[in-house]
């Protein structure tokens, strides 16, 4: 329940509303991998180094068959490719041959000897060249078979294809093997979920999405998985498909074979608010002597006494927002009321003496706070 609920915390906090299937499906934990390790070749088994329950690393040995002749011929093949005399031969003969054809264009020139000799002594030397060449190339092929031999010595060790436990041990030392497995390794880390879902949740479940599996276990509580691959083809038979999912286990502390149960996290819009409603500081109003000011907000203060069309809004503004108004509930009390009619007679007998005073010129203005404000103390 707390992972679920810091699941739909978190989801509200991104703007999305987080929900799950009503009711909760089966899946089974399996590990990732699972192979039946053999060799390719046949033997006799000479030495089994791991036994179940061992954990193993990519490319370490767990098993090795006898390999007496392989070894010896990586030992000739080695001794062979290492061999380079026949190879210094042939490049000191190349060197003398090159020498001699030297010293018989020079003759040639001197009308010492004739030029079938120089003939002879082009094609020895190029002879030589050959021989070097050949020398090199059987240096080359004694490494080749150096390394082949190489490889069929180590297809006498049994090695695991990748990290993981050996959870089952078929052969013993002593036994011939020919194409059966010797040891069973699963990868644990991360565990594989399997889920079968019915056809009606088709397109609700994508990858990608998270997951909450529960287990029969008391010491693991709600783990988050995540999917990686959902069928596209729906099984007729039983009008459902598969859904497979990742599971984090470090350590190796979540043990595989586990039936349990999952939830897949459905990720929903998160219906919209309301706009903000700004905060508009508070107006006190003035009653009457003796009691005391009602802060009215949203109200505005008046700065001069013949701004009609300011007092007209602030007078409208004060009496929607005080209590018996028509914005609020019509049972609140009585005493809104009053502090609004003694407002706005006090108001009324200023801008009575302000427009006396004023020029003929202001008649206007007198007669239309005449008229206004009485009119809006008769509307409430």
């Amino acid at each position: 329940m707390k992972i679920k609920a810091l699941s739909m915390l978190a989801a509200t906090t991104l703007g999305w509303g987080v929900g799950c299937h009503a009711e909760s499906l089966g899946c089974l934990i399996e590990p990732d991998r699972v192979a039946d390790v053999g060799t390719q070749v046949v033997g006799v088994l000479e030495q089994m180094k791991v036994e179940r329950g061992d954990s193993v690393t990519a490319g370490q040995i767990v098993a090795r068959l006898t390999a007496q002749v392989e070894r010896a011929s990586v030992n000739v093949a080695q001794t062979r490719s290492a061999a380079d005399a026949e190879y210094k031969q042939a490049v000191a003969s190349n060197v003398l041959a090159q020498r001699k054809l030297d010293r018989t264009r020079d003759l040639v020139k001197k009308d010492f000897v004739s030029d079938q000799a120089l003939d002879q002594a082009d094609a020895e030397a190029r002879v030589a060249e050959q021989r070097v060449a050949q020398a090199r190339e059987a240096q080359r092929v004694a490494l080749r078979e150096y390394q082949l031999s190489a490889v069929q010595l180590g297809q006498r060790d049994v090695r695991s294809p990748f990290d993981g436990v050996v959870i089952e041990r078929y052969r013993t030392e002593g036994e011939r093997i020919e194409r059966e497995p010797l040891v069973r390794v699963a990868r644990v880390d991360p565990l594989r979920v399997e889920a079968i879902v019915p056809a009606a949740q088709f397109g609700s479940i994508v990858a990608g999405q998270g997951a909450l599996v529960k287990t029969d276990l008391p010491n693991f509580g709600s783990l988050n998985a995540k999917v990686v691959l959902v069928d596209r083809v729906i099984d007729p038979a039983s009008n459902s498909f598969r859904v497979r999912m990742v599971l984090p286990n470090p350590n190796n502390r979540i043990p595989a074979g586990l039936r349990c149960r999952v939830d897949f996290i459905v990720a929903q819009p998160a219906t919209k608010d309301t706009a903000p409603i700004l905060p508009t500081a508070p107006v006190s109003v003035p009653n009457p002597v003796g009691q005391k000011s009602v802060p009215v907000p949203g109200a505005h203060q008046l700065n001069d006494p013949l701004d009609m069309s300011a007092l007209k809004k602030s007078v409208t503004d004060a009496g929607r927002a005080l209590p018996g108004s028509r914005v609020f509930a019509q049972n609140q009390p009585a005493g809104g009321r009053a502090a609004v009619k003694s407002y706005l007679l006090m108001r009324q007998s200023r801008l009575s003496i302000s427009t006396s005073l004023a020029a003929p010129g202001k008649t206007k203005v007198q007669s239309m706070s005449s008229f206004v404000v009485p009119r809006m103390i008769a509307m409430r």
